[in-house]
């Protein structure tokens, strides 16, 4: 069975964005980004909600060219081989997006969903493949999480206070108890966090 890794990044008191969506006060890190792009290993799937895809949307298509390098999407004028990594993996994957509002999907390997339905979920999960990506999508990430089907959830911690913005989760019916498998801190103050749901 596949498993379903929820990956964001989140500021030290919390946020996974400013409360305007903006994701400028991340801090950029090379060593983290060499790890990630490590670890890519073929075509992968995405779960998205309808704003975080069309956020990728916007981006990541156009962040190809011929350098051997692409643009750090939180960083402006920040290139490097490792995310041009991230972006052939971004734009290969097979991308599943929930929405009740768009219309269709044209950026290669989407397909849409309305509702999202659990048991759909379970089956992408049953279907063969590699582990499933979520970044972002915290509408997404909260109701699976309701659902009990996150696997593992993968936090970047960022030394930075932002003093408000938006919660990754929300709206979850009860305490869900985690284990840490995980705590890796770098250079640059950011701690990446690996849990996964206690008693797996």
């Amino acid at each position: 069975m596949r498993r379903i890794i929820a990956f964001n990044r989140v500021s030290a008191d919390g946020y996974f964005s400013a409360p305007d969506g903006n994701l400028s006060w991340t801090v950029p890190d090379e060593e983290l980004d060499r790890g990630v792009a490590r670890n890519l290993d073929g075509p992968g799937t995405i779960l998205f909600g309808r704003r975080t895809y069309e956020m990728f949307e916007s981006f990541w298509p156009h962040a190809l060219d011929d350098s051997g390098t692409a643009e750090d999407p939180h960083a402006a004028g920040r290139r490097s081989p490792e995310i041009r990594a991230m972006a052939e993996w971004i734009n290969a994957a097979e991308k599943h997006v929930w929405s009740r509002t768009r219309g269709e999907l044209t950026w290669r390997n989407s397909h849409l969903h309305g509702e999202l339905d659990p048991r759909e979920v379970r089956a992408l999960k049953d279907a063969p493949g590699k582990d499933m990506m979520i970044f972002g999508s915290g509408s997404i990430v909260s109701l699976l999480t309701g659902h009990g089907l996150i696997d593992e959830y993968q936090f970047i911690v960022g030394p930075v206070l932002l003093g408000s913005g938006k919660t990754l989760i929300s709206g979850v019916p009860s305490a869900v108890k985690l284990e840490l498998v995980e705590a890796t801190p770098f250079a640059s103050g950011n701690v990446r966090l690996r849990y996964v749901r206690a008693g797996q």
